[in-house]
């Protein structure tokens, strides 16, 4: 039985990314499961550090977009969530390829979710765990940009 409050497809879902930090880093949710959801970011010239290796910060990024957009998912209707916090350890560099995520809930309440996002490299070796706390919030506050 799926966790999701709300009802939305792949391509609603990716067209909110349009003119965002998401598109500018590649970032695209591939998968909507019964109580996950998956994206991908390909390691480039957008989102490697000077070193050659994928920015801890893109990493971040793909993180926060998945939790956030799967902690979205999970409000009724009338609320949304904004982010409260967000920690990351970065495990194992990537040079090239793409990164997967995978986001999960730990909690889902009334007032706060936490969300873990696994984030794994080409052969699905672990590069990056992080988790992120949401506040959840009057929906009235906040409206998707068009």
């Amino acid at each position: 039985m799926a966790i999701w409050k709300q009802s939305i497809d792949l391509a609603t879902l990716n067209g909110w990314s349009a003119r965002t930090l998401m598109q500018a880093l590649g970032i695209r949710i591939t998968e909507i499961g019964d109580d996950y959801l998956r994206g991908t970011m390909p390691v480039d010239d957008r989102t490697r550090q000077p070193y050659g290796i994928l920015h801890g910060g893109a990493s971040v990024a793909l993180a926060e977009t998945l939790g956030s957009s799967a902690a979205m998912l999970c409000c009724e209707d009338g609320r949304a969530t904004v982010g409260l916090e967000i920690n990351a350890n970065h495990l194992r560099a990537v040079r090239e390829g793409t990164v997967t995520g995978t986001a999960r809930p730990l909690h889902v309440g009334r007032s706060t979710q936490v969300w873990e996002i696994r984030i794994e490299n080409d052969t699905g070796e672990l590069t990056c765990i992080a988790r992120l706390t949401m506040a959840v919030v009057p929906g009235g506050a906040f409206a998707l940009r068009k």
